[in-house]
């Protein structure tokens, strides 16, 4: 099992990066609330891995904290919830939302999750409920510096909520109700999502 992955980043798409450690470049797929915490290219970074092992492909997930990395085991247990499902639901929550939400048994917020339905939100609700009951779900501490903005962070929103699922109306209109023009995109990001869950 790798446990972990440190080096440099050197790729970092919408939901997959690359690190090179000594010349090898792994590459790792991440949630949202994992992108939004990674440095600029060709800095030094460390991941917390999780490594599935399929007939057809080893792939490895990357989480920016302990926590995170936990949630998403505990969620690919879930009958009927796979990796894909999970990276979802930490991509349209952060760890401490999806604890307030399994706590306070928020079916509403689970659903608006893309490929989230009803009957699965209700088993993960059931089943995640006695083993994040003790969870603190205080902030994690997750915080986007202000980085330049640039032109299109609109339409690079947009887009990017699109490749999460969500159909292009919807979210158009999630980008439309956060949007401010000193905002980098993965900021409008952050705050569509987490508007999503606050409705």
């Amino acid at each position: 099992m790798i446990g972990y992955v440190k080096g440099t980043l050197v790729e970092k798409g919408l939901a997959e990066v690359t690190i090179d450690v000594q010349g090898i470049g792994y590459s790792i797929q991440v949630p949202m609330s994992t992108l939004f915490q990674l440095p600029e290219l060709n800095v030094s970074v460390k991941l917390f891995t999780h490594l599935s092992i399929r007939e057809d492909a080893h792939v490895l997930f990357g989480f920016h904290s302990l926590q995170d990395r936990r949630l998403f085991r505990q969620l690919i247990k879930v009958n009927g919830v796979g990796p894909k499902m999970g990276l979802a639901i930490l991509s349209g929550m952060d760890s401490s939302d999806l604890i307030r939400v399994v706590q306070q048994n928020d079916l509403a917020s689970l659903v608006k999750v893309p490929g989230v339905g009803k009957k699965t939100a209700e088993r993960l609700l059931i089943e995640l409920r006695d083993k994040l009951k003790d969870d603190n779900p205080q902030s994690t501490g997750m915080s986007l510096l202000p980085s330049e903005p640039v032109a299109n962070s609109r339409q690079d929103a947009e887009s990017a909520l699109v490749a999460l699922g969500y159909k292009p109306a919807v979210a158009t209109q999630m980008v439309q109700r956060v949007y401010q023009s000193d905002l980098t995109s993965d900021m409008i990001i952050r705050n569509a999502l987490k508007s999503m869950v606050s409705k």
